[in-house]
C-alpha cells in the first residue's frame, strides 16, 4: 500500500477546513440570501501550472448579471479611466472581484458578506434617491451617494454600513486594479523587468543603511 499523502488543491484544502472550522458561520450568511456556499468534494490535483485558468474555472462564480453592472459601475467611480489608464472595469476588476468573492478561503468568505448586501445597498440608495439603479445614474448622481459612504470615520449613522461596504469594495478595486499591467503602469512600477546585469543595491543605499 502506497502510503505517501496524495497532494491536495487549494480549492479541496480551504474547503475541507471551512467545513470543519466556519460551517456554522457560514449557514448563517447563505440563509440570509447571499447565494450557496462553493463546494467541492474529496482530494484532487495540484493546478496545471501550465494551463490558463479562466474565472469560474476553479470555483463557481457569484455575481449576476444586475450584480455585474452595479459593480462595474463602482467600480469605475473609484478607479475612472483618465489619460494615464483606463477604467477599472475595462481591465477585468468585475472579474477579479466576482473570483474573490466566489472563493472559499476565509476572507474571501468574509469579504463576500459585505460586498453582496452592499451592492444591494447601493442600488436600493440609487432607486431610493434618483428612481433608478446604481449603474444606470450620470457621475454627478453617483458621485453624491459615494460622497456619503467614502469616509467611514465621517459617516453619518444611517451610513455607517454603507461606508464599511465602501471600504472592502475601495481596497479590492484597487488591489485588483493595480495588479493588473495596465495598473501596473500608472504606478509607474518598474520591477518584474528582466535585467542583463545586476550591480546591486548603489553604495550611497548601503551606506545609509550602515552596511559600508
Amino acid at each position: 500500500m502506497n502510503t505517501t499523502p496524495s497532494r491536495m488543491d487549494r480549492r479541496t484544502a480551504l474547503k475541507w477546513m471551512l467545513a470543519a472550522a466556519a460551517s456554522t458561520a457560514l449557514a448563517s450568511r447563505y440563509a440570509q440570501g447571499q447565494g450557496p456556499a462553493p463546494a467541492a468534494q474529496g482530494y484532487g490535483t495540484d493546478p496545471d501550472l501550465l494551463k490558463h485558468y479562466k474565472p469560474g474555472d476553479v470555483w463557481p462564480l457569484t455575481f449576476t448579471d444586475t450584480q455585474r453592472r452595479t459593480a462595474a459601475a463602482l467600480c469605475d467611480v473609484i478607479i475612472p479611466a483618465d489619460d494615464r489608464s483606463p477604467a477599472a472595469s475595462a481591465v477585468g476588476v468585475v472579474d477579479f472581484l466576482d473570483e474573490w468573492i466566489s472563493a472559499p478561503y476565509p476572507a474571501q468568505v468574509a469579504d463576500r458578506g459585505i460586498v453582496l448586501p452592499g451592492l444591494a445597498w447601493i442600488d436600493a440608495e440609487s432607486s431610493r434617491r434618483f428612481g433608478r439603479v446604481f449603474a444606470e445614474l450620470d457621475a454627478t448622481q453617483q458621485a453624491a451617494i459615494c460622497d456619503d459612504i467614502c469616509h467611514a470615520a465621517t459617516a453619518k449613522p444611517e451610513f455607517r454600513e454603507a461606508a464599511r461596504f465602501f471600504a472592502t469594495y475601495r481596497d479590492l478595486t484597487a488591489g485588483g486594479f493595480y495588479t493588473t499591467p495596465q495598473g501596473r503602469q500608472d504606478l509607474r512600477y518598474v520591477g518584474n523587468m528582466p535585467l542583463a546585469t545586476f550591480d546591486g543595491p548603489p553604495p550611497e543605499v548601503l551606506r545609509k543603511a550602515g552596511l559600508m
